[in-house]
């Protein structure tokens, strides 16, 4: 898959993302702080699935619901980036170059 078919995608989910909360009605009541509260609380549900387990464990055990929490986590960032008009792909390729500056490659 090329890096135009993978933006494409992502458009794509973006745009379903929005298109449902649109279609409910549902934009006024998403401002920026319940947005991030709701990522830290999905978040903290994707968690819960690897309390008390191992990884190997937690993978076995709950796969699907790790793919569904992971996805709301997704799903209300998109969200946040649309309130706060930020473009997430530019920004995650520029907090990427500051991390290959900050964590260089340490050759053996």
């Amino acid at each position: 898959m090329s890096r135009m078919d993978r933006a494409s995608d992502l458009d794509k989910v973006r745009q379903t993302i929005l298109d449902f909360r649109d279609q409910r009605g549902w934009k006024e009541y998403h401002n920026e702080k319940d947005l991030a509260l709701s990522i830290s609380l999905e978040a903290n549900e994707l968690l819960e699935n690897f309390q008390w387990k191992s990884s190997a464990e937690a993978v076995r055990d709950s796969e699907q619901n790790i793919k569904e929490e992971m996805a709301d986590v997704l799903i209300y960032l998109i969200q946040l980036a649309d309130k706060m008009d930020v473009n997430l792909e530019e920004e995650v390729l520029k907090k990427m170059k500051k991390n290959e500056v900050k964590y260089p490659v340490q050759i053996k």
